[in-house]
Parts: structure tokens; sequence; C-alpha cells
């Protein structure tokens, strides 16, 4: 007898229905697994018939072929083993093809006949809804589907509980819908004393989606600078969480408690990352941090200390906002439009230009450390800004400056006037195309006599060009300025530190 379940195979971020069929046969017994199944998938016989027989079902002792479709595209994971069983159990005539057809399938099968939760659920809710199926799946993956508005969710504990609700024995239990709250902000600027330049290019950073480098001495609080980005950006809506879910979600890494990103991500990688850690890979490719950030801040501590090709596989990710994954049998591409933040010390000691501490390096040595940063990448952050350390009078103060709040309430006013701009609600200064900087960042005469001196005294790339102009778009936004004036482009061009030659010492 044959029978039909569907299951789903994740490629990316995205699931892809896959059709199961089982066919009991006359024959010695056996069971045959065929459509490019991977190691999890091909064990999942000895979990079935285990399950089967513990839930109280007979196991068929004919000879059964397992065909997973499409065969072209690789099935991985435990994921299959509700469908493979609900179509089993078809098979044996316990379950009718008509409510099959109606289902989707998605968990991993216990020995014992129950059910545990599986990665990447909220990718196959997605396709569940959009194919018009209704999703079973195991309880503890119940709240992270219920994301899907709209959405037919059975969550269930065992095989047999599943049997019982497909056969109208019992009715499957229901699912409160998580409700979507932003996570109050923990780091707030206000902790942060002195330091008045390094908020403002914060603000800056945070209002246009700029990328941003601290260069300063140890102490200086740049890494405490840099962990209060996302309370400055605005609060996340509901398709950009539900995005970022999705990616934690098929990474793994969902708490079940809250399965809901409602906070800016802060991805804060150690240096000695590799590139597939950083940008994702793997044999089977995984999303690295770059993904894990979208929507938020990447942030690089110490960024000389991470290897030069891992540092320069960023370079493609910030321009197009997306990592795409080539493997020789498959290619996956992952979203990945984050913010870039960086830190670095100013030499190899960490004390060149410090007034009260002296130097220990050379400047063949100072020039070494700043070389493993390439130039293409330097080119690619626009705001380049050097962080004295704090004097001791701004720390006895103990006075509070703004909070994340007040900062954050300008920020969404700048971007605002970007998505009247633009009309995409999305667009900010930092993703505009050379064609769109004609129209939005046309400077008047006096702005470029102004600018052309300065390119040509700071040898500006046609890239650094282009950064500045964006940057003067957001400091005039920030103004409530319609056109970029000559003070906004000055501003703009004090934020490139490492465009400026080396002082000597």
């Amino acid at each position: 007898m044959l029978a039909r379940s569907f299951g789903a195979a994740l490629l990316g971020i995205e699931a892809l229905p896959v059709e199961v069929e089982v066919d009991i046969s006359r024959g010695l017994p056996g069971f045959t697994l065929v459509g490019l199944p991977d190691g999890a998938v091909k064990e999942s016989r000895e979990r079935l018939r285990a399950a089967i027989r513990n839930a109280g079902f007979d196991f068929p002792t004919q000879k059964i072929t397992v065909n997973l479709a499409p065969a072209d595209v690789r099935k991985e994971g435990s994921g299959f083993d509700l469908p493979l069983a609900a179509a089993l159990l078809g098979a044996t005539g316990l379950l009718s093809e008509s409510v099959l057809a109606e289902s989707l399938f998605c968990a991993e099968l216990s020995l014992d006949g129950g059910l545990k939760k599986v990665r990447g659920i909220l990718p196959v809710a997605l396709l569940a809804k959009s194919l018009g199926f209704r999703l079973i799946l195991a309880e503890e993956n119940a709240r992270e589907a219920s994301l899907v508005r709209g959405l037919e969710i059975w969550p269930v504990c065992s095989l047999a509980q599943m049997v019982a609700c497909l056969r109208g024995e019992e009715v499957p239990p229901p699912i409160e819908e998580l409700p979507f709250e932003e996570e109050e902000t923990i780091d707030d600027l206000s902790e942060v004393l002195g330091q008045e330049s390094a908020k403002r290019a914060l603000e800056i950073a945070a209002a246009g989606g700029h990328n941003l480098l601290f260069v300063g001495p140890p102490g200086a609080g740049k890494t405490m600078l840099a962990r209060r980005l996302p309370g400055l950006l605005p609060a996340l809506s509901y398709e950009e969480s539900l995005e970022t879910t999705r990616i934690y979600s098929v990474a793994g890494l969902l708490s079940p408690e809250r399965p809901l990103v409602t906070r800016r991500p802060f991805r804060a990688p150690h240096h000695t990352i590799s590139d597939a850690g950083l940008i994702g890979g793997g044999v089977h490719p995984r999303p690295g941090e770059i993904s894990l950030a979208h929507n938020g801040v990447l942030f690089l501590d110490e960024l000389p200390e991470f290897k030069r090709h891992v540092l320069e596989a960023l370079r493609q990710p910030l321009e197009e906002g997306q990592v795409t994954i080539a493997r020789s049998s498959v290619s996956v591409r992952y979203p990945a439009r984050f913010q870039l933040v960086a830190s670095m010390n100013p030499c190899r000691c960490g004390y060149y230009g410090d007034p009260l501490r002296p130097c220990q390096c050379s400047p063949q040595e100072v020039r070494r450390y700043r070389g493993k940063i390439s130039g293409p990448l330097l080119d690619r952050i626009d705001l380049q800004l050097e962080v004295p350390a704090v004097d001791y009078q701004d720390l006895g103060k103990g006075q509070r400056a703004e909070s994340s709040l007040t900062v954050r309430k300008r920020v969404e006013k700048a971007r605002a006037l970007q998505a009247e701009r633009y009309s995409q609600p999305a667009k900010l200064n930092a993703h505009l195309s050379p064609r769109e900087m004609e129209t939005f960042c046309a400077l008047d005469s006096e702005g470029k006599a102004l600018f052309e001196r300065a390119a040509r005294r700071l040898c500006l790339s046609a890239r650094a060009y282009h950064r500045i102009l964006k940057l003067a778009r957001t400091i005039a936004d920030l103004a409530q300025e319609e056109k970029i004036r000559p003070a906004h482009l000055l501003e703009a061009l004090s934020y490139r530190a490492f465009d400026r030659p080396l002082e000597p010492l």
C-alpha cells in the first residue's frame, strides 16, 4: 500500500516542501530510504521502529520503500522523523490519505514515541502557511511556530496523541499567540562619562546606518560606547523581528521561553574566529556572525588582531547586505544587513599620540600595525574617530549625560525624514547608490569648492568621497535641514581619522 505525507527541508533560511512517499509491498522484510538523505535521516529507520512499537502500534514486517521528493535536494536533520512515521502509519491504513494531505509534519521522535523539538521551525511554519497546511509539531516548538499569524498549529507530545488527533478522537491543545513586546535597553548612553565627540558619532551612525571605527588607547571606553549603539536604534518592526528570528531559528539559537527576537542583535565575536564562523559556511552551510547580526550591530573589538583574510571577507557583505555561500552541492544565501562597529588601538602598545603616556613603538611598527587593516575595508567604514583617554575631571564630576532614549528620539526623527524622502521605510542614507546621491546629496557651489580642496588634500578614493557625502546627508537630517551645508560637510570630513597622515613621534 502507498501513502504520502509532507515534511520540509531547510535551504538557507527558507524551507522547501518535501513529499514523503512510503510503499509497503510483499517481499523480504527491509527498509529502503532514497531521496538524498543525510546521516541523521538515514538513522531515522531505527528511531521509527522503536517509536511506533512503543506508541502501541504495529510496525510492518514487509518490504518498506521510502522516497523523499524532490530527489535532487539534500534532506538533513531529524525533523523528517514525524512525516516518515505519519506516512508509514498511513500506508498501514491507520491514517487516511485525506488527513495526511492537509498536514505538514516536522518533529524528531524519541524511542518511547515522544516528540522532540527541531531547529528551524519558523521557516517551516511560514512554508506551511503559504501552502495552506496545518502544522503538526512538538510542544517545545509551538511558541516559535505561533509567530506565524493565521496558521493552524497542532502541538503534540507523542506519536499516539498525533494519531488520536488526526483520527478525531482527541482535540489538539490550544496555543497562545506570543505578544510582540520590545525588550528594555540595558546599556544606557548616560552611563558613559565624557567622550562627547564619540557619542555624537554614535548618534550619526544610528541615524544613517553608517559603519563606525573607534581608535584610541586601552581603557578609553571604546567597547562601552559600542555596546550602547543598539539602544540608539529604532525598535524592530514585526517584519524585521520575524526575519531576524528566522536566522536564529535556523542556527538553533532561540530560547524556548522567548523565541522571538525583539531587540536589535549585538554580536561581538572573538578575534580568533574563522572566516566560516564570521561569514557563514561549513560542510552543511550555517549562518555566520554577520547574518546573526542582521538588523543589528556587529562589533569587532581589537580589529587588527583578526586574521586578514577574515576581515577581507567582510567587504562584499558590507556593500550588498547579504552573503552567498557556494558549495559543490548547494548554494545558499543569508541576509546580512548589519552595522559594523569596530575598535582598535592606535599602535601595538596602544599609546601613540597619548599626551601622558609615551608610545614605545617605532614609526615603522605603527605603520605596520595600522597596515593590518586594508584600505578597501577602511573605505567601507564611514566614521573613523579617534577616542582619547577620559580626563579624570570628567570621571570625578559624576554628572549623567543624555540618556539613550533622548538620543533615540532624534535618531527616529532623522530616519523618518529618510523614509519620506526615499519612499522606503528600510532605506537609509548609508544604502544610497551613486545615482541616488546625485539627487539627494547635491552640494551648492561653496560646498563643492570645499569638498574639492579636502578631497585633493586627503587623497580621497571615489568610495570615500561617496561615503563622506552620505555622512553629510545624515548630519543634515539630524539638524532637520533639507540641504547639505558646508558645516555638515566639515563635520563629516572630521570623521576620517585614517585619511590624515601620521604625526611624527
